[in-house]
C-alpha cells in the first residue's frame, strides 16, 4: 500500500487546487477584460509563477513555524520538500487553465480553460477522496463548487472592470 507523508499529501493537494482555482480566475478575469492574447498569457504566466513561489515560500514559513513548536519532535516532513511540492502543484495546476490561452482564440479559450480547471478540480477532488477514503464523488463535487465560485468571481471583477 502506498503511505504518503501527510504533510506532503497536504502541499499537493493545495498547491494544484489552488493553482487551478486562482490561475482559472486570473485567466478568465483578465480575457474578460482584454482582447490581446498576448496580454493575457503573460499576465497569467506571471500570476502563476509569482503564486507559486509565493505559496511555496508560505509553505516552507508555515511549516517552520510548526516545526518550531513542536517540541516532541514528531514533525519528520522535510520543508524544502514540502515548498516543492507545493511550488510544482501549483505550476501543475496553474498550467491547466493556461494552455488553452495558448492554443485557441478568445472566447473558446476562456470557455475551454474554465471547463479544463473545473475538470481538474472534479479529478482532484475524486482522486482525493479515493486516498483518504473518503467518499470520492462527493469529495469531488465539493472541490467543483469552490472551484467554480472562484471562478466566478474572476469573471464577475474581469468584466466589470474591462479597459
Amino acid at each position: 500500500m502506498l503511505h504518503i507523508h501527510e504533510d506532503y499529501l497536504r502541499s499537493g493537494l493545495f498547491g494544484i487546487q489552488d493553482g487551478l482555482v486562482s490561475t482559472t480566475g486570473v485567466v478568465v478575469g483578465i480575457s474578460t477584460g482584454v482582447e490581446d492574447k498576448a496580454i493575457i498569457i503573460l499576465a497569467s504566466l506571471v500570476a502563476v509563477t509569482v503564486e507559486a513561489s509565493s505559496m511555496a515560500a508560505g509553505q516552507y514559513s508555515s511549516e517552520k513555524a510548526v516545526h518550531q513548536m513542536d517540541k516532541t519532535k514528531k514533525h519528520t516532513d522535510s520543508l524544502i520538500i514540502g515548498a516543492s511540492i507545493m511550488f510544482f502543484g501549483y505550476l501543475l495546476g496553474g498550467i491547466v487553465p493556461i494552455i488553452p490561452t495558448v492554443l485557441f482564440n478568445q472566447p473558446q479559450a476562456r470557455i475551454i480553460a474554465v471547463i479544463s480547471a473545473l475538470i481538474g478540480l472534479f479529478v482532484l477532488g475524486y482522486t482525493k477522496g479515493h486516498l483518504v477514503k473518503v467518499k470520492p464523488i462527493r469529495s469531488a463535487v465539493e472541490l467543483l463548487v469552490v472551484g467554480s465560485i472562484a471562478t466566478a468571481i474572476g469573471l464577475l471583477v474581469g468584466y466589470i472592470f474591462r479597459v
